[in-house]
């Protein structure tokens, strides 16, 4: 293992012990919601996950504990289920944490010859896989702690950062018809799902410059959206009555407007942030209401990604330049960390971080929902492990796409895929808009 990769590992885990610290036992060990794992087990399954893939696939030791492969299985057990087991407390998680970090760093991998072992190294593909698993779980605790709605909870100083042209709110940008290529077959740490790369005609298409804001999302909710079944498909409307929705999670309208809840906080809502906290059902209702409808995975990888004027076309794993400062690009998932706030910017706040076609906001700000289907592309091959993406495959998920506030950099690009049922509100979910040329 390399320094860097020892680096990265480290940066991990100090986020995760520095987002709970202020976090006493009684709130890490309560399920908060049934949705969610209480915050203690995250912290042992990730050291569990630890364990597993750097110290016993790789030939360096054996289990610590072999019930963990139990308690910690996050196919196993759901979430619901999970405050019943015999889970560590947060010392005990802590302490399991620490011992497994000591038994990593100084590890020496035997040579095995076996070619399993070989491709988990290759590139220290394995490393990364495991420096972006804890990330993922420190934005699943993100989710979490925003479902305690506790105002004890440190949720960030001080405004996010507003956008000074508003420009691009409401504008559209076009996106050209021709074939692309999407999904990659040279990221070594992309995931399975991401992969392979294969070519893919589209017809030309007109996408959202920026997200969707709150703002031009109360104008659906004032104008009784989610009291028209017009609106909404069949599956969508029955969902809408039976978890009665009324508008997005954390709304509350108020004699002086639209408020909203964040991290137990009371506050007016913001209305040039990214609306946040909607199911693929309630994306999918609003593009129906604003004449459009929401762009499926490959418009929106082409819209990210494609830069069309670079000769034969040339895939970028960012949407910005490769000259452009990430700093001033969208991809801002570190900020909180900083103390700046636990939150998305103003759309069009980075407008460095256009991609080709002058889309703005692609990575970084919520998570957007596609019209899509999660499933494999083609020639998909999955590894190290099925439970990953496939077992997932034809299930109702819907995918989303571009990392949210709360996503580290390691863990998103432009072929990066998430997924969820289309229920799902919890998340930090937002969407975009795209309509027919």
């Amino acid at each position: 293992m390399t320094p860097e990769v020892l680096d990265e590992l480290t940066d991990a885990r100090t986020r995760t012990l520095d987002l709970l610290a202020p976090l006493g036992d009684d709130a890490l060990t309560a399920q908060h919601s049934p949705l969610m794992s209480p915050l203690v087990w995250d912290l042992a399954h990730i050291a569990h996950y630890e364990e597993l893939w750097l110290v016993r696939e790789l030939g360096v030791g054996a289990a610590t504990e072999p019930r963990f492969d139990d308690v910690y299985d996050a196919f196993k057990h759901p979430r619901a289920e999970r405050p019943s087991l015999d889970i560590l407390d947060p010392a005990g998680a802590r302490a399991f944490g620490a011992a497994v970090r000591e038994r990593v760093a100084g590890a020496e991998i035997p040579p095995t010859g076996a070619a399993r072992v070989d491709a988990l190294l290759a590139r220290d593909f394995v490393y990364r896989m495991v420096v972006r698993h804890e990330h993922q779980h420190v934005e699943t605790m993100l989710a979490t702690i925003q479902l305690m709605d506790d105002p004890t909870v440190p949720a960030g100083d001080g405004p996010g950062r507003r956008c000074a042209r508003h420009g691009a709110v409401g504008d559209e940008v076009l996106v050209p018809a021709g074939p692309f290529v999407m999904g990659t077959s040279t990221d070594p740490w992309a995931y399975d799902n991401e992969g392979p790369a294969h070519a893919v005609e589209l017809p030309a298409f007109l996408i959202d410059a920026t997200p969707t804001t709150n703002a031009r999302y109360a104008e659906f909710v004032d104008a009784g959206g989610y009291d028209d079944p017009a609106w909404w498909s069949a599956a969508g409307w029955k969902w809408r009555q039976e978890a009665a929705l009324e508008h997005p999670q954390n709304w509350a309208r108020r004699a002086d407007g639209w408020r909203r809840r964040r991290y137990g906080r009371d506050e007016p809502l913001p209305a040039l942030e990214p609306v946040q906290h909607v199911c693929w059902y309630e994306a999918d209702a609003f593009a129906r209401w604003a004449g459009k409808r929401l762009p499926t995975e490959a418009e929106w990888e082409k819209a990210a990604s494609w830069d069309a004027a670079s000769g034969d076309g040339v895939k970028r794993a960012v949407p910005w330049a490769a000259a452009t400062a990430p700093a001033d690009a969208h991809l801002y998932a570190a900020l909180w960390h900083a103390g700046r706030r636990f939150g998305p910017d103003d759309v069009g706040a980075h407008p460095a971080g256009a991609s080709p076609c002058g889309a703005l906001d692609m990575l970084g700000g919520v998570w957007e929902w596609t019209s899509s289907e999660f499933s494999g592309h083609p020639g998909f091959a999955s590894f190290p492990y099925r439970e990953y993406s496939e077992v997932f495959f034809g299930d109702g998920y819907k995918v989303l796409r571009g990392g949210s506030w709360a996503t580290h950099p390691s863990a998103v690009s432009t072929t990066f895929r998430n997924w969820d049922l289309p229920i799902r509100r919890q998340i930090f979910s937002g969407f975009r808009c795209a309509r027919d040329a």
